[in-house]
Formats: C-alpha cells, sequence, structure tokens
C-alpha cells in the first residue's frame, strides 16, 4: 500500500539514503538543472547558479501568502533557499536569487527546520526555488522523515527545471507549483538570461503533470497531491499569457490549478528594460483573465 506523502514510500523500501547518494554525486559534474553547467560543486566550484556544495538559505517559516490550499489555517511551512538557476531582471527576491542574503546550513540543520515547521503546525514543506540544491535536500529529507516527517512536499521553482532530475525524485514530490513564465525563447534570454525557457518548461510542466496529476484538495481545503501552475502577467504582453494558458489547456489539463499573478512590479534591475518599468495594468490584467478563460472554462484560477 502506498503511503502518504510520497517520500515515505521511498523511506519503508530503503531508498531514500540511497536516492540521496545517486543525486549528490552528479555534483561532481553537475547537470542538475539544464544549465549543465559540469562544476565540481563537491569541491566548490561554481556554475551559473552560484551555488557550490554548502546549502544556503535565506529563511524559513509559516508563509501565509501563499495559494489558499498551502496556507490553511497553520501556513505553508516555507524554507528559502539562496542563488537560483534563472537570472530574472525583474526577480522580486532579487537579493536571495543572487545570493547577497543567507547562510549556510548542514544537511542536519536542515532536516532539523522541516521538522520544526512540521511542529509549528504548517501543513507542508515547501521547498522555494529549490532546483540547485535537490541533491542537498533530498539528503536532508532522508534524515528529516527517519525522524518522523510526514508533511507533504511542495517544489515552488522558476519552471526552468532538468527533465531527467524530475525523473530521479518520481514520488518524491507532492505538489509541484512552477512557474511558467514566458512562450517566446527571446524574451527568456533577455529577461532571464537562459536561452531555451518555453521548450524547458514546457517538458518540465509534462513531466510533473504525468507524476502528479491536476491538484487534489482534501475535505480540510488543504492541498493533498497535484500540480499549481504560476504565471506572472507582464506589462505589454511579454510574458504571452494567451499562448500560455492555450498550451496549459492542450498539452496539461483544462483543468488545471492556476495562480494567474497581477503583482508585477519593477524590481531588480527591472527599470532599465522598457516595458518593465512599470506595474501592469488592470486593463493587461483584465485581458490576462479573458485569456485563460478562453482557452479553458474548467481552470481553477486562484486570483
Amino acid at each position: 500500500m502506498d503511503l502518504y506523502p510520497g517520500y515515505r514510500n521511498y523511506l519503508a523500501r530503503g531508498r531514500l539514503k540511497e536516492l540521496a547518494a545517486e543525486l549528490l554525486e552528479r555534483l561532481e559534474d553537475c547537470t542538475i538543472c539544464p544549465h549543465h553547467c559540469h562544476v565540481n560543486r563537491q569541491k566548490g566550484e561554481l556554475g551559473f547558479c552560484r551555488a557550490g556544495w554548502e546549502v544556503e538559505i535565506a529563511g524559513y517559516g509559516p508563509h501565509f501568502g501563499e495559494e489558499p490550499p498551502l496556507v490553511g489555517w497553520g501556513g505553508s511551512g516555507t524554507i528559502f533557499f539562496s542563488h537560483c538557476n534563472l537570472g530574472c531582471v525583474f526577480c522580486q527576491n532579487f537579493a536571495i536569487s543572487r545570493g547577497k542574503e543567507g547562510e549556510k546550513v548542514s544537511l542536519e540543520e536542515l532536516a532539523r527546520i522541516m521538522l520544526a515547521l512540521q511542529e509549528r503546525g504548517c501543513h507542508n514543506i515547501n521547498l522555494v526555488t529549490p532546483s540547485h540544491y535537490v541533491p542537498q535536500i533530498v539528503a536532508a529529507l532522508a534524515l528529516a522523515a527517519e525522524e518522523g516527517l510526514h508533511l507533504p512536499l511542495v517544489f515552488n521553482c522558476g519552471g526552468y527545471e532538468e527533465k531527467a532530475t524530475l525523473e530521479r525524485i518520481d514520488g518524491l514530490i507532492d505538489i509541484y507549483m512552477p512557474d511558467f513564465k514566458y512562450t517566446d525563447a527571446e524574451v527568456g534570454r533577455r529577461f532571464s538570461r537562459v536561452p531555451d525557457y518555453p521548450q524547458v518548461a514546457k517538458e518540465a510542466l509534462k513531466e510533473m503533470h504525468r507524476q502528479v496529476g491536476d491538484l487534489e484538495i482534501d475535505h480540510k481545503g488543504l492541498a493533498r497531491r497535484g500540480l499549481i501552475i504560476r504565471h506572472l502577467v507582464l506589462p505589454e504582453g511579454l510574458a504571452g499569457t494567451e499562448e500560455v494558458m492555450d498550451f496549459i489547456a492542450r498539452e496539461i489539463s483544462p483543468y488545471s490549478y492556476i495562480n494567474l499573478m497581477d503583482q508585477y512590479y519593477p524590481a531588480g534591475e527591472a527599470r532599465r528594460y522598457g516595458a518593465l518599468a512599470r506595474r501592469l495594468t488592470a486593463k493587461e490584467y483584465k485581458e490576462a483573465l479573458q485569456a485563460a478563460r478562453r482557452a479553458s472554462p474548467h481552470f481553477r484560477l486562484a486570483l
């Protein structure tokens, strides 16, 4: 009988520590994310993300600003990881993603943080920007699970994920929560400093949905398993919102749970980039909503 959350199955079968060891080995020639930097992070070499062997976090605690099925009444137990495998010029956590904020924690300390969030009554462990630390997170998870961690695991990411890495952690993650930022590769190159964002994100979302399916919410209103897709609407249609919604309806699921976000503001270096120097207008967001409803009347929109 399968256990819930998914990583408890790995633990029961004696596979969690084994998987962690396999993933940690990949840091010797790092291909954890789509950049395939091939640096030896075990020896402290740095690639695009600028994250080395040791995990850095910028903070942790119950978060009440996430999607309602994650927040409930006890909050989402967020852990904010420093660094990022994207270089978004408008990042709203610019200091964290650039590694300017954060402190190093051991795997044992990371495990204790997970357990502390559970003790505080959080409903899940929400890994914010985890992509570049997947091996270390799995290693810490193995320690925490042995000590009784039983909360669902949320993979809260930018959507630029290595499919092979996702396949290796199949069954480990309960809730995937990726961004789907753009449908134009040139926009992704200019604003997030990656050459192939749409192609990579589309494949990643397909794999995530294959693993966990549409979002399942229990009788208490809490997310149990599934996919939550976030899309930040940008000024002047730069995010390609209509194409994003059409792709989700056609190739992911017409019943997807989508957070269509209107909170864009010119953070980070955004004021240097023309249209990104201003906030979204009410008209632009209304058009985004209309695009979502045209794509599928069955979308569950978290507004």
